[in-house]
């Protein structure tokens, strides 16, 4: 069974009087243990689709299944759940908390979870950090690391929960072009040795070689699915 199924997805949203097709009719099966490149251009509905495989936002028309879960059926606090438990977030702007050390904005997502002890958040986020060349810099706050550190910052933060997907969208777009390559070399890495699947959007053909498939996306539209 595919780990996500799209099924003739369209979203429209209003502006005003003016309804925007972002996107219309999107069919896809995700696999687990795949790495995926959504490829195409501003507005071509690279993010939107990726909020839709994320359950940050519900499909206008057709169907989103995540890990078995029909999108459609859930209610709020079960989409809480599903992200929570199932789904890790990247972001090309890191979203981290700026108050917090390195250590606490990993282990963030285990205190929403509330169901570690003390002990076992502290073993998990030290893996994290240890696999992502970080360790050493646990104590420090996020103001104090490059972008390439605090970007691997945030793909521990969104493996601790040791979801079945991460999303990643644009996770090199404010990284220079060495940084940006380590980055995604860290990600294929964790894909491969945990068989994590990873999902992202780039604009950059660098960054697209290194995807098992890549979807390429124009006008809302899937225009090839290829390998």
């Amino acid at each position: 069974m595919a780990l996500v199924t799209i099924r003739e997805v369209t979203k429209e949203y209003k502006l005003g009087s003016v309804v925007v097709r972002a996107l219309g009719g999107v069919t896809l099966d995700v696999q687990a243990g795949e790495f995926i490149s959504i490829a195409g251009a501003s507005g071509s509905g690279k993010t939107t689709l990726l909020n839709l495989i994320g359950c940050v936002d519900t499909p206008t028309s057709g169907s989103v299944e995540i890990a078995g879960s029909i999108v459609g059926n859930l209610k709020d606090r079960d989409l809480t759940e599903l992200r929570l438990h199932a789904i890790g977030f990247i972001f090309q702007s890191f979203n981290l908390v700026n108050v917090l050390d390195v250590f606490r904005n990993v282990e963030l997502p285990l205190l929403l979870q509330n169901n570690f002890s003390k002990h076992d958040r502290k073993l998990r986020v030290d893996e994290l950090l240890e696999r992502v060349g970080l360790a050493e810099y646990k104590a420090h706050r996020p103001s104090e690391l490059s972008g390439g550190q605090r970007q691997r910052v945030a793909i521990a933060r969104a493996l601790v929960t040791n979801p079945k997907i991460v999303l990643a969208d644009e996770p090199t777009a404010n990284l220079d072009s060495e940084t940006g390559g380590s980055i995604i070399a860290l990600m294929k890495e964790l894909n491969q040795s945990i068989n994590t699947t990873f999902i992202f959007s780039t604009h950059d053909a660098g960054v697209m070689s290194h995807a098992d498939r890549i979807l390429r996306l124009k006008d809302g539209r899937l225009e090839s699915s290829a390998s």
